[in-house]
């Protein structure tokens, strides 16, 4: 099934409410600092999920202590306290870095209230936990890809193929793939022969309210088979031709564009068929892969997927040890590696 964050300590309304009403102000306030700043609406939700776990702890915990008067043994207990609940590093981190921007925050725009006259960010004082990842990393081979999308052909269920298609032959988060138009899939934005690329940039995450804009790079090879199924498809259920977007659904009579929830509900059906955990994200790392395996360079695969550092690409590439040497050496010495024509991918 598709990968889920635990959500080990929830919050609800009725806690929420609780909350000490100066601690609530600051929230807002923060909150409100951020959206003025041009942060993504998806960035402040989640700075407002984090800040109320804080403070319906401080609640709970701490007598509903005024953030003013917050302490590095406070910081400590609820860093423990998010340990003893198994909360994984990485949301641990994620959290504490939402305190600490909160901190940066009254540091730098509430110093000249009297109120918060001499504070400091204490949050960093407490060492964070080391990083461990809790999930097992599912690395699909392209063997595995293909058997799925035979399956899903033979199934007659081209929506699926050829939304797992798109994620590919691009590598595009899961947000990201359902900004992709039909009208980008034509001739005329072919470019080499082998990659489509999209006539205008689309949103993907960044900073900013509308994240980073990039063109997007699709392999021909990879997607357009699927694509034409789908488009088959879409002819013969009599869908709109006025709806650019590739994937649909019918609700109340009507088709409409589908939401992230069907790409999820996907997820959880490739889990099934293909027998390993299936995350869309894992397809990030298998197109990084795939065209490190064909010898792509670095600054290329860059490019490719957008990403402002080589380093992302040494992230996403998963490949053992032995098996990268093999690429170089023989018994005869040092192999000379050829590059890969990307129309062969």
């Amino acid at each position: 099934m598709a990968r889920k964050t635990d959500k080990i300590l929830k919050t609800n309304e009725e806690d929420i409410k609780q909350i000490l009403p100066e601690n609530i102000e600051l929230i807002e306030d923060f909150l409100n600092y951020m959206e003025t700043t041009d942060h993504a609406k998806t960035s402040i939700i989640v700075y407002k999920n984090n800040l109320e776990i804080f403070f319906v702890y401080l609640m709970k915990h701490c007598k509903n202590k005024d953030f003013v008067d917050i302490k590095k043994r406070d910081i400590m207990n609820f860093q423990n306290h998010m340990v003893k609940n198994e909360l994984g590093s990485a949301r641990i981190r994620n959290i504490r870095s939402t305190l600490s921007s909160l901190s940066n925050f009254i540091e730098n725009i509430l110093d000249e209230e009297e109120k918060w006259e001499g504070f400091r960010n204490i949050i960093n004082k407490i060492p964070a936990p080391t990083s461990n990842p809790v999930r097992n990393k599912t690395i699909l081979e392209d063997v595995q890809c293909q058997k799925l999308l035979d399956l899903l052909v033979e199934n007659k269920e081209y929506q699926k193929a050829c939304a797992f298609a798109l994620a590919w032959s691009s590598g595009r988060r899961k947000s990201e793939l359902l900004r992709i138009k039909r009208s980008y899939i034509d001739e005329n934005n072919l470019i080499y022969g082998s990659l489509y690329k999209s006539p205008e940039k689309i949103s993907t995450k960044g900073r900013g309210r509308n994240g980073k804009l990039l063109y997007v790079y699709i392999l021909k090879s990879k997607f357009k088979p699927y694509f034409d199924l789908w488009m088959e498809e879409r002819e013969r259920l009599g869908i709109p031709d006025e709806i650019d977007d590739i994937f649909v659904t019918k609700r109340n009579g009507k088709w409409k564009p589908v939401t992230v929830a069907t790409l999820d509900y996907y997820a959880q059906n490739f889990t099934e068929l293909l027998g390993v955990d299936f995350y869309w994200h894992s397809m990030r790392h298998q197109f990084t892969t795939s065209l490190h395996k064909c010898n792509i360079p670095p600054s290329v695969i860059k490019d490719l997927i957008g990403w402002e550092s080589t380093e992302m690409v040494s992230l996403y590439t998963d490949v053992d040890v032995d098996s990268e040497l093999g690429k170089y050496f023989s018994e005869d010495g040092i192999k000379q590696v050829e590059i890969a024509n990307i129309s062969q991918l």
